[in-house]
This record gives structure tokens, sequence and C-alpha cells, in this order.
């Protein structure tokens, strides 16, 4: 059975090459390319966990985290943030507004498999 990513990344080539490493790993990737979108996604899919852009327009990732946390259908779905604001301090920001953990772009494979690992830790593909 494969684990579902929600993956809400407004970026094109970052979303390209995320696809392409999560679809790697054997991973349901479902992309949405702004926060609304994402939003509806989280709701009506419920995946087992969300990759989540910070800089976005239309909704940050902040928005994002804020509306799916809200919402009791989907405030168990863990939400990570996907960003190049991960400088001194912003991690500890990030942790703070209520992100289960953080990424910092460019994402490193082997820190990208460990918080997959560490949220999914049943799915089988993650253990290598």
């Amino acid at each position: 059975m494969s684990a579902s990513i929600l993956l809400i990344e407004d970026n094109d080539i970052n979303m390209d090459v995320m696809i392409l490493i999560l679809n790697g790993l054997g991973l349901e990737v479902i992309p949405a390319l702004n926060g609304p979108a994402g939003l509806a996604i989280a709701r009506s899919q419920r995946p087992d966990l969300i990759l989540c852009d910070i800089a976005m327009p239309h909704l940050d990732g902040f928005g994002v985290l804020n509306a799916v946390k809200s919402d009791p259908d989907t405030a168990s779905i863990p939400v990570i943030a996907v960003t190049a604001m991960a400088a001194d301090g912003d991690g500890a920001r990030l942790l703070a507004a209520g992100f289960d953990s953080y990424l910092s772009k460019p994402v490193e494979i082997d820190d990208l498999k460990r918080e997959l690992a560490r949220y999914l830790p049943s799915w089988p593909g993650l253990r290598a």
C-alpha cells in the first residue's frame, strides 16, 4: 500500500523534481500548485502527509497550515514546511507556528526520507 503525499508547491520546476523523488520512493503524489487548491485536496482526499511550500501567492504556507489544523477532518494530517526560509531562527519559527517539521530547499533526499519515515513509520518503502 502506497502512502499519499499532498505536495503544495507553486514553482513548476520544484514541483516536478519533488514528484520525481517521491514517486521514486514509491509514494503517491497529489500535486497542488497553490494553497487554495491544496486545501481543497486535503479536505477531499485526506492525504497521509502534506509537504507545503511557504512563500506562495493567494494563500501562503502559514495560511494553509492554519486552515488544515483548524479543521477537525484534517487536523491530524502532519504538515511539513518545505522552504528556502530555513535560515537561523526560521526553523524554530516554523515549528512554533505549528508545522510538524520542516525541510530546507534545496531538499536533500536523505533529509526527506528521514522526515517521511518519521511521519509514515508503518510504510515499508522508507526503510533502507
